[in-house]
């Protein structure tokens, strides 16, 4: 597999130096001179059978990795999707991947709460058996300021908000399933769309107390759309850190990842783009990009070719690479992320949620 950066080490990622501020060579060397290799039934011959959950999925990255998903034998994949229509009609294209397999289609809008959770709970009551694979692959990149009907701007209720808290209510579901079964050679496998721009953000708020509500604050906060989207990254990073650090891998708990998939062309994450920002973003991509296939392979490599020893971990090329540089120079940001989320009303059973699963 190819390598993300010179110190790539067995090391888990917060063990790892951080990237360097000039991320420069980095981005090139990503998107210039590294392949991501496609899966094949070479690389994973004993996946036949198994069952997945892709979000985002009518489109783009997630319809990718559910098309590859069924081509390499998944007999069974639940899309979450915001729009039952386009999913419906994503699923009669991903059919012909595995004509045999079974495709569910279900509502998933991680800009509600109510959604996120009714989900969920379909998953528990409908699902018979073992979830062997997760891959929470919705996110946005909205080009102007949107609240959500929490109240919080919706670029950070999707990537950070609704994420996190469909990712905690999922864990324990998927230990259940996985125990119901019996042991297996293979621990549960989840992966979060992550992104290196948590890397990049300038994150001028860093030292606002509390620093989650300030996302929230129009006028103290002016709205970058690249800003902010890449510092929602870094804060759903830093929760999952925190998330990873409470739940161990063991006795049917998943492993967790968070993937960046490199810059990806025809993905559709700054679809509101307009005019001459819409032209230059769209030649960029054209000409840095992956190919959409590519930036897939990323996910399915991390469910299918990884294992707990990615539990906790930033991937990017498809092997361990080190966190955001913020984890690293603003100290006990992890921990302050995960307390204030923590507050939000949704999130009140988080802890009971963790207890359980460490049992």
């Amino acid at each position: 597999m190819p390598h993300a950066t010179k110190t790539e080490t067995s090391a888990p990622s917060k063990d790892l130096p951080p990237l360097p501020s000039n991320f420069t060579p980095v981005f090139f060397r990503n998107q210039f001179r590294t392949t991501i290799p496609l899966p094949t039934k070479t690389l994973y011959p004993n996946v036949a059978g198994q069952r997945a959950i892709v979000t985002g999925s009518n489109t783009g990255l997630g319809f990718e990795a559910v098309r590859q998903l069924l081509a390499l034998g998944y007999s069974h994949l639940i899309m979450g999707v915001r729009s039952l229509d386009r999913g419906h009609e994503a699923a009669k294209k991903l059919q012909a991947a595995n004509p045999k397999a079974t495709i569910d289609v279900w509502e998933l809008d991680m800009e509600s709460y109510p959604s996120v959770r009714a989900f969920s709970k379909r998953c528990q009551e409908q699902l018979p058996g073992r979830i062997d694979s997760t891959i929470l692959n919705a996110g946005v990149g909205r080009v102007s300021r949107v609240t959500s009907a929490s109240g919080h701007e919706s670029t950070m209720q999707v990537n950070h908000y609704g994420t996190g808290l469909l990712a905690l209510l999922l864990i324990p579901i998927i230990k259940e399933k996985a125990n119901l079964q019996g042991p297996s050679v293979k621990a549960p496998a989840m992966t979060i769309v992550n992104s290196v721009t948590g890397h990049l953000c300038k994150f001028p708020n860093r030292d606002a107390r509390p620093l989650l509500p300030s996302f929230d604050d129009e006028k103290q906060l002016a709205f970058d759309p690249n800003e902010r989207y890449g510092v929602s990254k870094l804060i759903s990073q830093m929760f999952l850190i925190e998330l990873c650090d409470r739940v161990a891998p063991v006795n049917g708990n998943p492993f967790i990842s968070f993937v960046d998939p490199g810059l990806t062309k025809g993905t559709g994450l700054f679809r509101e783009m307009t005019g001459i920002v819409k032209v230059v973003i769209k030649g960029f991509f054209g000409f840095a990009g992956r190919p959409v296939e590519r930036g897939s392979a990323t996910y399915v490599h991390a469910v299918l070719g990884k294992g707990t020893e990615t539990h906790g971990c930033f991937l990017m090329n498809a092997e361990i690479a080190p966190l955001a540089g913020y984890y690293y120079t603003e100290k006990g940001l992890s921990a302050r992320v995960w307390e204030e989320t923590l507050k939000e009303p949704e999130f009140a059973d988080a802890e009971n949620i963790v207890r359980s699963v460490q049992m």
